[in-house]
């Protein structure tokens, strides 16, 4: 049996994990993150792919790429507010996708609130830190089990 891969994408500024803002988004680096789901990935003896960019376009073709994916984490940052495009690829795709947001964005500023991808997500998670990857993961493996 082929073991079931997800991707872990993340949007802008979140390269910045670990210096930016540490009251809000804590001291761990996005590095900190990918080694604990794949750490978490082999417990649930799924692959896990990970791609960060500051680049909306690029994100798109990230996610279009991929279309055969068991499921997709998505940390969409600032373009989960704003992203027409981001959304129609993933509703184009086809693949499940949990939204993650590290921060509770409800407790944030208004514009913080609307989300274009939280419609046609499998799941979101808010505020719980960078636990909230893991979270995701585990119902992504959840889905395809």
């Amino acid at each position: 049996m082929t073991r079931s891969t997800f991707a872990v994408l993340n949007g802008p500024n979140l390269n910045l994990l670990g210096t930016r803002e540490p009251d809000l988004y804590g001291a761990e680096g996005l590095s900190d993150i990918q080694q604990r789901c794949e750490q978490l990935a082999t417990e649930l003896d799924v692959t896990v792919e990970f791609f960060q960019s500051n680049h909306e376009g690029a994100l798109v073709d990230e996610i279009q790429r991929r279309s055969d994916n068991a499921g997709i984490v998505l940390n969409a940052g600032a373009y989960t507010h704003t992203s027409v495009a981001i959304r129609d690829a993933l509703a184009a795709v086809q693949v499940p996708f949990v939204e993650v947001h590290i921060s509770n964005v409800f407790a944030r500023e208004d514009f913080r609130h609307r989300s274009y991808l939280s419609d046609i997500a499998s799941g979101v998670i808010v505020g719980c830190g960078i636990d909230g990857y893991e979270f995701a993961l585990r119902r992504l493996a959840a889905l395809v089990s």
